[in-house]
Order: structure tokens, then sequence, then C-alpha cells
């Protein structure tokens, strides 16, 4: 398995276990919507919470806040309206957060952090 695939698919865990402990309901993971993908899809009470999840194990790329912009956001916009329109979910409130991890291999810690509302 490719390195950045294991990387990635450890961090969406981490984040999926981050959001439970805090009340989170998981609905799905790796959700594909025509050519995109929904990192998590979960629900917190009434809203229905789209999650992009980055995980870096080094700052070389930059954090990974800064690989949710422009494009990226219009593409998770259009995921998430494409979802709603499929399981005709236009009631439901949703909302796009982000999560990143960074993954200090020196210290085996994670440090997340869960930014709401990033569209």
């Amino acid at each position: 398995m490719n390195n950045n695939i294991a990387v990635g698919n450890f961090g969406e865990q981490l984040a999926c276990n981050f959001l439970q402990k805090r009340g989170y309901k998981i609905i799905e993971r790796n959700c594909k919507i025509g050519y995109e993908e929904i990192d998590i899809i979960a629900e917190e009470g009434d809203v229905l919470v789209f999650l992009e999840v980055k995980t870096r194990i080094s700052q070389y790329y930059g954090d990974g806040s800064e690989a949710v912009a422009g494009v990226k956001q219009q593409r998770l916009n259009m995921a998430i309206q494409k979802y709603l329109d499929k399981y005709k979910l236009w009631h439901r409130e949703p909302r796009c957060d982000l999560v990143t991890i960074f993954i200090n291999k020196n210290t085996k810690s994670a440090k997340i952090e869960h930014f709401k509302d990033i569209l």
C-alpha cells in the first residue's frame, strides 16, 4: 500500500475516533460522488456534516488547512450538493468541516484540529 494512502487512512480513523468522542455519529466514509470523494459524512444533532480530513507527517507541503482552498472548496461544495440531491436530503441542514491531523513520528503523537463551517 502506498505510504500516503496508509497515512491518509490512519488519519481518517483518528478523525472518526475524535468526532465520535464528541458525540458525532459517523454515517459514511470515503463516499464517492461523481469524480469527487467526501472523506467523512457524520451527524451532529440535526446537522449533516461533511468532513474533509487532511493528515500530515511533515510540514514540507504546508499545514493541512492550506490544502483546502479555491478549487478544492468548489469541488467539496459540488460534491455536497450532489450528495444532497442524490439522497433527496434538501431538508437537512448541511455543514462542511475540516479536520487536520499532524502526526509527530518522533513522539508518536497526533495533533488534531477541527475547523467548523469552512465553506
